[in-house]
């Protein structure tokens, strides 16, 4: 079977077709977040670390690190975010990024084998980004879109995808270590994306055997009540093969959601990840607990 380990400096994460599903935390981003920006640009980096530990504290595996913020200097905005969130946890990284000189940065900063954040079938893009991946000796996020832009044909995409990991092997760098993206596309407005993102999971696990993630809101992306469709969505993609997905831990439902598929394809043996997650304590415990905070000193 296909692992793609990552790591930190003291501790390793592997995505697979037989492991717990791994979420990426993808809160660490700018964009969108105007206040996060500005503060990032200021050089105040206190939201970075809340969100940070907030998302470990969740359940998240990896983080998403990204630092795209216009007119900032963002080759050093992301080296300066790395080397912050590694100072505070362990969880390995996932450097994100469309400018290079940024990618490089992180890369350079970072501490382990990170996962580059990303890149695409495009010829300028797969040029400058795989020499990158094979000197770091990193794993790649690999996107489905290419010099014609995104296609609606799951065929385009699987031979895009297909095109990347053979480049990447050209390059030195096993499939293993390429985890494909194949493009969540907005339900409310292609109503077939969720039954095509499904077809594509399967083939680019059975023909290419790679591993896979995506940008998992985008499916809800212009629908109303979106925290009630992503974990649906998410769950049937674990079923449909996936195996890794940037999304936002601190959404309860969401966790539930992963943790209860895990549960369901024999990821979570003995359930022991549900059962640390959500069980009861005992009514004797509460009990006890109670008591003994009833309890007073005698008087000496």
């Amino acid at each position: 079977m296909t692992d793609t380990v990552i790591s930190s400096a003291s501790r390793e994460v592997v995505i697979g077709f037989d492991q717990p599903f791994v979420v990426i935390g993808e809160r660490i981003n700018p964009t969108g977040r105007k206040l996060l920006a500005e503060e990032m640009k200021a050089g105040d980096f206190s939201r970075v670390e809340a969100d940070a530990m907030a998302q470990v504290a969740a359940g998240a595996q990896v983080l998403d690190v990204n630092a795209g913020i216009p007119l900032a200097d963002e080759p050093a905005l992301m080296a300066r975010a790395v080397k912050l969130v590694q100072s505070l946890t362990d969880v390995p990284l996932s450097i994100d990024s469309s400018v290079l000189e940024a990618l490089e940065s992180g890369l350079a900063a970072y501490q382990g084998k990170a996962l580059l954040n990303s890149v695409t079938g495009e010829e300028d893009r797969l040029e400058r980004v795989l020499p990158l991946v094979k000197k770091h000796g990193a794993a790649v996020v690999a996107i489905c879109n290419d010099d014609t832009g995104i296609s609606t044909d799951i065929d385009v995409r699987f031979e895009v995808a297909k095109k990347i990991v053979q480049r990447a092997a050209d390059y030195g760098i096993p499939a293993c270590d390429v985890v494909v993206d194949p493009l969540v596309m907005p339900v409310g407005a292609m109503a077939d994306a969720g039954v095509q993102v499904f077809k594509l999971i399967r083939r680019l696990r059975e023909e290419l055997k790679v591993n896979t993630t995506c940008g998992a809101s985008n499916v809800s992306f212009g629908l109303p009540h979106r925290h009630g469709l992503n974990p649906t969505f998410l769950a049937m993609a674990i079923g449909a093969g996936m195996t890794s997905a940037i999304t936002n831990p601190l959404e309860a439902p969401l966790m539930q959601a992963v943790r209860g598929a895990d549960v369901l394809m024999d990821h979570d043996p003995q359930c022991a990840n549900w059962i640390s997650a959500y069980r009861q304590p005992s009514a004797a415990g509460t009990r006890e607990r109670r008591s003994t905070r009833r309890r007073r000193p005698e008087a000496g």
